[in-house]
């Protein structure tokens, strides 16, 4: 995959590699300066870009390969529970709670979910995949429901779904649904996934939120239990991208 190429469904190498669970994206960019990383033969620069049809190697092995056998799963992350590879605190990872025969896949997660929020978490070895669910260009709607710590003001969905800048990045809903028999609860969706979005929003706006579930990307809709997982049918995979 060339330098320049524009594909929405080509990602960095740098994040790419970072989402297998290699390293930070710092560390990523290191070791492609260092020339550790080929792709489809050919050492990698910086900017480089992997695609469906690549074949990436670190260190002269096989990481990422068409021929690679898809896996995605579905998880319903509990509380307390991250969504890296490992924690410097010790917490646990959803890594940690997948099942024996899954441990061993490299793996990574598509729209990670904070510590304290829960819900739907996909896992895959997949990267052009994930970058389809998550790329704002393809426009696969994540719906949530949250709840906050006081009564949502009516006048202030008009600022979630026009946007509010925070840290310097626009946030915006792309839909808000508003319960009057239920004030502090809320149903958000967005089409893009800025960390912590939601939480951020409605900071912006004075509001804290109490509880985060993320209940469905795309058509895909969540009814596993808590901590529970299953892997995804071809149905499945075409229900999150519609």
């Amino acid at each position: 995959m060339s330098k320049n190429s524009e594909s929405p469904a080509s990602v960095r190498l740098q994040k790419f590699a970072a989402d297998l669970g290699l390293g930070s994206r710092r560390e990523m960019e290191v070791w492609i300066s260092e020339g550790r990383f080929t792709i489809n033969g050919e050492v990698a620069q910086l900017g480089a870009k992997v695609g469906a049809k690549d074949a990436v190697k670190l260190d002269d092995k096989l990481i990422f390969s068409k021929k690679t056998k898809t896996i995605v799963l579905a998880m319903n992350k509990p509380k307390h529970v991250v969504c890296t590879n490992s924690d410097p605190f010790g917490a646990k990872t959803v890594f940690d709670i997948l099942p024996k025969k899954l441990k061993k896949e490299r793996l990574f997660c598509v729209g990670r979910l904070d510590k304290e929020s829960e819900g739907l978490v996909l896992l895959t070895n997949d990267g052009e995949l994930a970058n389809r669910i998550m790329h704002p260009s393809f426009q696969v709607t994540k719906r949530y429901t949250v709840t906050i710590n006081r009564d949502f003001i009516i006048e202030d969905k008009k600022a979630l779904l026009e946007g509010v800048t925070h840290d310097g990045e626009r946030l915006f809903a792309s839909k808000v649904v508003v319960f009057p028999k239920s004030p502090k609860r809320l149903e958000i969706h967005l089409n893009q996934g800025r960390k912590r979005e939601i939480r951020r929003l409605l900071e912006a706006l004075g509001y804290f939120v109490k509880t985060l579930k993320r209940f469905q990307i795309g058509k895909f809709r969540l009814k596993l239990p808590t901590g529970a997982v299953q892997e995804l049918t071809d149905k499945d995979i075409r229900d999150i991208l519609s």
